[in-house]
Parts: structure tokens; sequence; C-alpha cells
């Protein structure tokens, strides 16, 4: 990251599953300075800070008009990223929020219309396209390796993360699911690499209406399903190349690859979307595949990156690379994929675009 002169100064609100991950990632980041949390359970919220010395654990209200803050990372469920960013725009604090920026794009538009009207940043989860993996295979794009892109291929396929969540209810509400809960970090990197796109269409399946908790106190207690756990998409990205990206909770097992860019000359294979690093494979026509960049390691990226790109920008007068403009193109081809899988097939015209990658 970039070396800059002072700090942002950062309250969490949400102090869930996630939250321990993203304050022991920002520790020691001079741009950085996490002195607040909360949360709707003033006992986790205690918690966290005692465990990552955060001097103040507070209510939410308390938080978001503090005036010692500077920037608000939304950690909250998605059902409630927009209020809870709505209300510390309101405040007058920049906002970083985890993946999906809102639910629907009437919220993402209103999210990033009052960011414009009081001059603060809306940064948005997923940053794994600025770890090493992505930039690898940005740069193999760009020097031509693989010729002209033509396709992609991505799949996210799991038994669900009831396996290993303790409170798994969320990520199968309305808003969730595999689509908005891990389609995020693979649209981000696709077009981070394909540019925009400009057209989806979709199926969508739940097999099953209820999940059963694996793990933690409330191990064997039930919950019921509210939304899609299978979602088979095709994407038309404005270059003219095509991609399908699958998401489901419904696998039990898979040996599909992650991530693989196919074009005229040859093939990239990536790791998982939702990772920072490698391994990267190059093939060209027909040959066989080299490692360009090895597997994960310490110094490919971080959950908390973009936060910290964004605090940089801030203290350096620059725009974050991380942004909510970036959030919307993608909410919009998640809700447009979601609306065809209710419909039962069909395409529809993705409206928003991104600058070319």
């Amino acid at each position: 990251m970039t070396a800059v002169q002072g700090t942002v100064r950062v309250g969490v609100v949400g102090c869930g599953n996630v939250s321990s991950r993203y304050l022991a990632n920002l520790a020691g980041h001079p741009a950085v300075t996490v002195v607040a949390c909360a949360d709707a359970d003033p006992a986790r919220a205690r918690a966290l800070g005692a465990a990552h010395g955060v001097p103040k654990a507070y209510p939410v209200d308390a938080l978001l008009s503090d005036p010692d803050l500077d920037l608000v990372l939304n950690l909250t469920p998605p059902r409630v990223h927009t209020e809870l960013t709505l209300r510390a725009l309101a405040q007058g604090k920049h906002v970083y929020t985890e993946k999906p920026l809102a639910t629907t794009m009437a919220d993402g538009r209103r999210i990033l219309d009052a960011a414009r009207e009081r001059s603060r940043w809306v940064g948005t989860a997923p940053d794994t396209f600025l770890g090493a993996g992505t930039r690898t295979c940005a740069a193999l794009v760009a020097q031509g390796a693989i010729g002209t892109p033509t396709s992609v291929n991505a799949a996210m396929m799991n038994p669900g993360p009831e396996r290993f969540h303790p409170e798994p209810e969320f990520l199968y509400q309305e808003g969730a699911g595999p689509l908005f809960d891990i389609g995020p970090y693979y649209l981000t990197v696709l077009t981070a690499l394909m540019g925009s796109v400009v057209r989806v269409g979709a199926l969508g399946a739940a097999p099953r209406a209820e999940r059963v908790v694996s793990t933690g106190p409330r191990a064997g207690s039930t919950f019921p399903v509210e939304t899609f756990t299978h979602v088979t998409s095709v994407l038309e990205f404005a270059s003219g190349a095509l991609g399908t990206l699958v998401t489901s909770f419904d696998v039990a097992a898979t040996r599909t690859p992650h991530l693989e860019i196919h074009g005229t000359e040859g093939t990239i294979v990536a790791a998982p979307a939702n990772s920072w690093g490698g391994p990267v494979l190059l093939s060209g026509a027909g040959g066989d595949f080299t490692e360009v960049l090895p597997g994960p390691g310490e110094s490919d990226g971080f959950m908390g990156m973009g936060l910290v790109d964004m605090a940089e920008a801030i203290l350096t007068g620059r725009s974050p690379l991380a942004t909510g403009t970036r959030g919307l193109h993608v909410l919009e081809v998640l809700t447009a994929i979601a609306s065809a899988a209710r419909a039962g097939g069909g395409f529809t015209t993705i409206r928003s675009t991104l600058e070319t990658p």
C-alpha cells in the first residue's frame, strides 16, 4: 500500500463473524486507526473491542454521531446495509461496506446520491480484485498472453455455510444466498478483467426448504430457506466476450475449476475469486499449463485492503479503487440475474457501465 501521512479514524458497526478478521488485518496499517465498535448486541461489541484493543465500544447511534470518527466500516447483515450506510453518510462519515453495496438498485443509487451530496466516499467489498491473483491475470490479458479474451467460466459451488457458520440464517434470506454472498467476488473480478457486463440471463433453484446448523451452540437447529440456493447465469460483456457464472450452496463436492479466462491464443486458470492470491496458470493454444503465480502467500492481499486503499485515498486526495460505482455495477448484474432466475429465464440488459479495466 501507499506510504501516507496521517490516519483515518474508523468505527466498526457489526461485530459478527467477519469483524475479527477485518480488525486483525487492519492492525498495523498507519493510514487506518480503528477507534470504536458497535453492535445491536452491546456485549458483542465489548468483546470485540477487548479482543482487538479498540478503545470505544458503544451503541450504534453513538458511534455514528461521534465527531472523532472519519469513516464507518459497515459489517452489518446485507438487509440493513442501506439503512446503516445512509445514516453514516448523514452524519458526515465516509463509508466502506461489506458486499453487496445494497440489495436493490434503487437503494444503491440512493447511497451514491447521498455520498455525492455530502462529498463523501462510499466503497464496497469485495477487494480481492486488488490482490496479486487478479492483478497477475489482468497483466497477462493486457500483455496479450491469451490473445483476444473470448469467454470466462466461473463457479463457486459448495454444500453451504451452515457447515462452519454458527449463525448462517442471514445467508439464506432474500438479498443473500450464494448469488449475493459469493457472486460479488466473482463479478467484481470478472468485470475487473473483462469490463462491463451488458446482458445477463439466469435460472435458479432451491432444492431444500430448510437447512440445519452444523456448528456452535445452536447445532442441530433448523431454519427456513428464503432464496435460491443454486443459480446458473450467462453473461455478455461489452467487449462481446461471453461468460458463465454458477453459484451454489447445493453441491456436496466438485472438481470444477473456479475461474478460467479463455482467449483466441490461450487460457488462464485462476484461484477462487474470493481469494487474493494464486495460483495462476497459463497455457497457449493446445499447450501445457505453466505456473505464473504460485499458490497463496502472505503478501498477496488481505480482507480490508480496499478499506486501507480508501483511507490512503482520503488522506492523499485521490480516488479509491473499490468504489461504490463499481459496487453499483456489480449490484445491477446481481439483481438482474436474480430477477431472471425468478422469472424462469430470459435476458436483461444492464444499463450501468465501468471504465475500461
